[in-house]
């Protein structure tokens, strides 16, 4: 009877110790976040790799390396990792999102939209899908449809400053001067970032000269 219980007692203990374990592939995730947070972008790929390594169908890993990848400038392993957590994960919302933001800043205009509309798809309620949709059209020229994609995002999100500046720099370019400076007074009003709104006060300047 007490072999028994001493059986008993060592199967909970190791139980025990099992489930208070961390997973190891989860554990260098976070520390890769750490690093990525603190803007580390070659140690946080280290230990977003030692993830992988651990767990290979680790969808997340291979998106967050991606997004160090892409802030270094390396975009075609970005856009690798990305590639690898869409085939896990078909349904990885971001993972099309950051893979289009790639495209675009490589001037693949027309993947970037695919995969825009992808992210769209997946979720009608992504505004800066919208918002970057849009202004993928601005570049390419098609105006109408980047401010109906700004209308959008604005839509679903009213103080997206960004989606307002991109809005304001179509109506620019479309000769209507009263609402692109409504539009970039607002982004100027809402956003938080000096840069932004450096860049749509100096449209602003322009346009009132």
């Amino acid at each position: 009877m007490r072999n028994k219980i001493k059986i008993i007692l060592l199967i909970i203990c190791v139980s025990l110790l099992m489930l208070g374990c961390g997973n190891p592939a989860k554990e260098h995730l976070e520390q890769g976040d750490t690093y990525a947070d603190n803007g580390q972008w070659e140690e946080a790929i280290v230990e977003y790799s030692k993830a992988i390594e651990l767990d290979p169908e680790f969808a997340l890993a291979y998106y967050n390396r991606g997004l160090a990848y892409g802030k270094k400038g390396d975009l075609d392993t970005a856009i690798a990792d990305c590639d690898k957590a869409i085939e896990l994960d078909p349904e990885f919302v971001v993972a099309y999102y950051n893979r289009g933001i790639a495209y675009h800043t490589k001037g693949d205009l027309d993947q970037a939209i695919a995969d825009y509309d992808k992210a769209i798809e997946l979720d009608p309620d992504d505004a800066k899908a919208y918002n970057n949709r849009g202004f993928a059209y601005y570049v390419k020229g098609d105006l109408d449809q980047a401010i109906a994609d700004c209308d959008k995002a604005i839509e679903l999100d009213s103080e997206f400053a960004w989606a307002y500046g991109n809005r304001g720099f179509a109506y620019k370019e479309k000769g209507e001067v009263a609402k692109a400076v409504s539009d970039l007074e607002k982004c100027v009003e809402l956003s938080d970032d000096p840069a932004v709104v450096e860049w749509a006060q100096q449209i602003l300047d322009e346009l009132r000269q």
